[in-house]
């Protein structure tokens, strides 16, 4: 017991000794005060001031006159004659005065026969101290200071700065694949490694090998992250989490180091996963380009691709699963198999995908028995897993600024819009001709959307003022996500684009600016139908544009002459000017129903898509003309049935 006790008491002194020392490491500045503080105490203690006489009296400081008349009067017993400055002692006081050049004092002193010497008034120890050592002294406090610095962001001392013990703690997740929805494929994809890591032998026994590393790719905010600590969350196993922007700092071989300690410290909390988000940062092609490239980057991923050929999956399982947005820059190296073995794609969820998302989202918010999910997940197509989530939290953060007791439908409908146009700005003032002017712009989009086969419906036309530059808005909504298009949808894309400037032109006989987005989508639209998808005689099959990165807004790749240039241009100009016509034209046709739009609008300020068919329809059935309101999926049977019989 007391061998026990002098042991905690040992080790307790110990702790108290590095706390100490710690405490003056940590604490650089301090320790410099602390040193400067002893520095000046010394430096009065050995002043020359400090018993240059021997005496202990008071020190008078008089003029250099009154200090003769001591020295005539013999009231003086002993001096000392400096640089600047002269002593004498008498009367158990010291006298000090300026010293004066006068050759008569030395005579004066040895008439009275009174001692004198001369001293130094600057000490040559001091002299060196506040020459030499306290400049270095404050190099290196500034140096330590700076260190410390380095040391708390990076992680490690000195010697381990590339120490990744710090900047990437294991965890175990209570995330479940219950949790994760609208990713169905990418979970299914997945399960195995689940599998694996609860029953590897069952693998090992049919000499399987499991993929040792995982890719994960897809549009931001698909759900990369939660798909692998959800991994982690079944398989119950240490889960090491870390951005590929961390390995990287200013120091070259901090990167490979931090590599290597994440690897060693996976291994040995094996089965474990290792997960790099934005693997981009470090993964990209190492290419021989004229103008060099990051050696520090390519080191870095020299290091993860050894370290992922190093260990052996059966001794030691440790999955490595990444995230990108990126896979088209990848190491062609990185993307081998015995690396990343399986690319999985994490995409935007589908109708039914966002519905299952929006109720995980909801379960811990208090809603109203109004709510449609189903409206909800058809008014947010194209939109991903943390934008739903979004949606969401908007929705409950309206409610709760009007003090509801719940959220409504009317509240959610309201955050997609958000997220979708923008904010609302009802305070924006906007004078009536300009009103007037962007009720009938709009309403121009709104009919043509609903007249024109192949264009997306109408949702929600409002004049109130959203976002930075909107006066007003036009929603449209697809039904469901489209993966490809036909030419004759992109052709009623651009029509419904137009439809705004169309309006202007026909009924207030004059055009605005308020259209300069819609142009400019419309002549990408039409451009691409040339360049890139062989739409048009102009250029035929042949591809004159190619579109990097499909998950991001990537870079397009432009190779033709300047005389294929000139004639896409020239193609664009007279295509624009062939839909501009044909839209004109229909919005004439139908002028009673845009009238009947913006009293509407004029009214409310905001109307629904139903709203517009009702009065189209209306219009219509009063002028005898045969219906446009034709339903897209009643067209799409009706040609799935027209190709059965031809088979």
């Amino acid at each position: 017991m007391n061998n026990n006790f002098n042991n905690k008491n040992n080790q307790n002194n110990g702790q108290n000794n590095n706390n100490n020392n710690n405490f003056f490491n940590q604490n650089p500045i301090i320790t410099f005060l602390i040193f400067a503080v002893l520095m000046i105490a010394i430096f009065r203690a050995m002043s020359p001031d400090s018993g240059i006489m021997g005496s202990s009296g008071a020190n008078r400081q008089i003029a250099y006159s009154e200090f003769k008349s001591l020295i005539e009067n013999k009231q003086i017993s002993k001096v000392m004659i400096g640089q600047t400055q002269i002593k004498g002692e008498g009367n158990g006081e010291v006298y000090t005065a300026n010293r004066v050049q006068d050759p008569n004092l030395t005579v004066m002193l040895d008439s009275q026969g009174i001692p004198y010497s001369a001293y130094n008034e600057r000490n040559p120890l001091m002299d060196m101290i506040f020459s030499w050592v306290i400049p270095i002294f404050i190099f290196f406090a500034i140096w330590m200071f700076l260190v410390s610095r380095m040391q708390k962001s990076v992680g490690g001392g000195i010697l381990g700065v590339g120490s990744s013990k710090k900047l990437v703690n294991s965890e175990k997740p209570n995330v479940k694949f219950d949790d994760v929805a609208g990713v169905e494929e990418a979970k299914e994809e997945v399960q195995e490694i689940v599998d694996y890591l609860k029953n590897p032998e069952k693998y090992l026994r049919l000499g399987a090998k499991i993929p040792k590393g995982i890719l994960l790719v897809g549009p931001p905010g698909t759900g990369k992250t939660l798909l692998a600590r959800a991994v982690a969350g079944e398989a119950d196993v240490p889960f090491f989490s870390i951005s590929a922007s961390s390995f990287i700092e200013m120091f070259v071989g901090v990167g490979a180091s931090r590599v290597r300690d994440l690897f060693e410290n996976a291994k040995k909390e094996a089965p474990s996963i290792v997960f790099i988000d934005e693997i981009d940062a470090i993964g990209k092609s190492r290419s021989s380009s004229p103008m060099g490239g990051n050696d520090e980057r390519e080191q870095t991923l020299n290091q993860l691709l050894s370290e992922m050929d190093g260990f052996d999956a059966d001794k030691s399982p440790v999955i490595v699963m990444a995230a990108t947005n990126r896979p088209e820059i990848l190491d062609a190296a990185l993307l081998r198999p015995g690396r990343f073995d399986r690319q999985v794609l994490v995409d935007k969820p589908d109708f039914k995908g966002r519905m299952d998302i929006l109720k995980i989202h909801m379960k811990d918010v208090k809603f109203a028995d109004d709510i449609d999910i189903e409206e909800i997940a058809r008014l947010t197509t194209g939109l991903a897993g943390a934008d739903l989530e979004n949606v969401v939290n908007e929705a409950a953060l309206l409610a709760g600024r009007e003090s509801k007791k719940a959220v409504t439908q009317a509240d959610m409908v309201e955050a997609v819009e958000r997220s979708i146009a923008g904010l609302e700005k009802k305070s924006r003032r906007v004078n009536p001709k300009e009103k007037r002017i962007v009720a009938y712009h709009e309403c121009g989009h709104a009919l043509i959307a609903e007249v024109t086969k192949g264009a997306k419906k109408v949702t929600k036309v409002s004049i109130i003022p959203r976002g930075l530059a909107a006066l007003g808005y036009t929603l449209n909504t697809p039904e469901e996500n489209k993966f490809l298009m036909q030419k004759h949808e992109l052709i009623a894309e651009v029509d419904v684009l137009l439809g705004g400037r169309g309006a202007e032109m026909v009924f207030m006989e004059d055009i605005s600016t308020g259209a300069s987005n819609d142009l400019e989508r419309a002549t990408d639209i039409l451009k691409a139908m040339i360049s890139m998808y062989g739409m048009s005689d102009i250029a035929g099959l042949m591809v004159l544009e190619k579109q990097r990165n499909n998950f991001l807004a990537g870079q397009t790749i432009k190779d033709y002459s300047e005389d294929m240039a000139q004639k896409v241009d020239e193609a664009v100009r007279l295509k624009l000017k062939e839909r501009i016509d044909e839209v004109v034209k229909t919005i004439t046709e139908y002028k009673p129903a845009i009238e009947s739009m913006v009293a509407a609008l004029y009214k409310e300020e905001t109307i629904t898509g139903e709203q517009v068919r009702e009065i189209i329809a209306n219009f219509e059935k009063e002028a005898g003309l045969q219906s446009r309101l034709v339903s897209e999926t009643t067209e799409e049977n009706e040609d799935i049935e027209k190709a059965k019989h031809k088979v």
